[in-house]
């Protein structure tokens, strides 16, 4: 395989179609952990995973491990994971609550939860070495950037580069709606996700999130048979919860033409834009009521009737409004994907809200599930598949236009693959090097 540039890596995009090293090259890999995920704003976690001063949880941004922390004045950090010593990770547990500094195991220098140095051992025998000079005696380095949007922690790995608000514009709907309808106007972590280890690469799962060409193929195995079995059973009613959420997975094509897919710049986009397989849940008691005391009837309503169905944040999250989910695909190879699916619990919403949305995650996105095995098996053979040397190129070309607009907001039939190109033209949009910082003039 050829050692790729930025240049070449780019040249991988083409339209309506992208080559298959995009998927396959450790090359490419490296190259895009090093610019697509350091250029653009990536998901860290949620600020009720750190509740309370000290609080961390340990995560990773593409290939970085990263410390989310709250610091003494209740404000979100995101360090590096590393002593800037000797290297040595600081953090190795999941999560836990550090008190008012972190201390490295191997020399036992100590820093402030903003990652500020805060002693170190033997002090003296740094005395007229310069050490104060230099950038390790600052303390744990931070991201380049962090916003903590309604309670989702997103970093820029970058020290400068797009803003927040101008790399996430109108897409930002789908985390409110996700959090309007919370009658308190908040969502908290529902305890840790299900991971599910994937060989394969992030972006077929990515993908697959707007792609609803597959279900009713894909899935025939598991919701269909489900479908068949209960119908053989005369579909008695009420239809329990369960199959309230598998049925929908084998709705035809035209269901999902009908329902549309809204793109927006920077490979933003969501499926489900007139309903979705979320909008005939049954309504859960007391909800309702409740979100009408928070917001009236009217607002109520609105927030409610928006059934969003897969809203993906490039470059590799998807909310689901509708169930207070988020799934982070994680890359950590051309060959190997950890998936991170979370729960969130709307504040002052029965809990039988999330109940459901728990069962659903379960069902769908756990390693155990029903219907996230069938995804598993295409991404797994898509990814053997690619290595053969069958054909170079991968097709994106349904309902393709030779004068697609990737920095306007669109929205076309359901099944379009608009949003899987919009997606590879955000790729190579930011697999650029980090702008030079601006450098301030010099006094006269």
């Amino acid at each position: 395989m050829p050692a790729y540039t930025l240049d070449t890596a780019r040249a991988l995009v083409q339209g309506h179609q992208v080559h298959r090293d995009i998927y396959t090259s450790e090359d490419v890999y490296r190259l895009e952990m090093r610019h697509v995920f350091r250029n653009t704003w990536v998901f860290v976690g949620h600020d009720s995973q750190t509740p309370n001063k000290g609080d961390y949880f340990t995560t990773q941004v593409a290939d970085q491990p990263v410390i989310q922390v709250r610091h003494s004045d209740g404000e979100i950090h995101v360090l590096y994971n590393r002593c800037p010593h000797k290297g040595t990770k600081i953090a190795i547990d999941r999560q836990g609550n550090t008190g008012k500094f972190f201390r490295c195991p191997y020399h036992a220098w100590s820093f402030k939860t903003d990652g500020c140095l805060l002693a170190i051992p033997l002090k003296k025998g740094y005395k007229d070495t310069g050490l104060d000079q230099t950038e390790n005696a600052r303390g744990m380095k931070a991201v380049g950037a962090v916003v903590n949007y309604r309670g989702f922690v997103f970093a820029r790995l970058a020290e400068t580069g797009i803003s927040f608000e101008d790399f996430f514009g109108d897409s930002l709907s789908s985390i409110d709606n996700m959090v309007d309808r919370a009658p308190e106007g908040r969502m908290e972590v529902a305890g840790p996700p299900l991971r599910y280890m994937h060989q394969c690469n992030w972006k077929m799962l990515v993908e697959n999130q707007t792609d609803t060409c597959h279900p009713m193929v894909a899935h025939e195995s598991s919701a269909g048979t489900a479908v068949r079995l209960w119908g053989e059973m005369g579909n008695p009613e009420p239809r329990p919860a369960a199959m309230q959420i598998i049925a929908p997975f084998m709705s035809a094509y035209e269901f999902f033409e009908d329902i549309g897919i809204r793109t927006w710049p920077n490979g933003h986009g969501h499926t489900g834009v007139k309903g979705s397989i979320h909008s005939d849940y049954d309504g859960i008691p007391g909800y309702f009521e409740a979100m009408t005391e928070a917001y009236g009837e009217e607002r109520a309503k609105a927030i409610l009737d928006e059934n969003r169905h897969n809203t993906v944040y490039f470059p590799n999250i998807m909310v689901k409004a509708p169930l207070g989910q988020l799934r982070n695909f994680i890359p950590l190879g051309a060959n190997k994907t950890l998936v991170e699916s979370y729960v969130y619990h709307p504040v002052g919403a029965p809990r039988e809200l999330t109940a459901r949305s728990a069962m659903y995650n379960r069902m769908i996105n756990a390693p155990t599930s029903i219907v996230g095995h069938d995804d598993l098996e295409m991404y797994e053979r898509a990814q053997e598949g690619l290595m053969s040397d069958g054909l170079e190129w991968v097709n994106i070309q349904r309902l393709y236009q030779d004068d697609e607009d990737f920095d306007l907001e669109a929205v076309e039939n359901g099944t379009t693959e608009r949003q899987m190109r919009n997606q590879f033209h955000a790729w190579a949009k930011f697999m650029h090097e980090e702008p030079e910082p601006a450098r301030a003039e010099a006094a006269e």
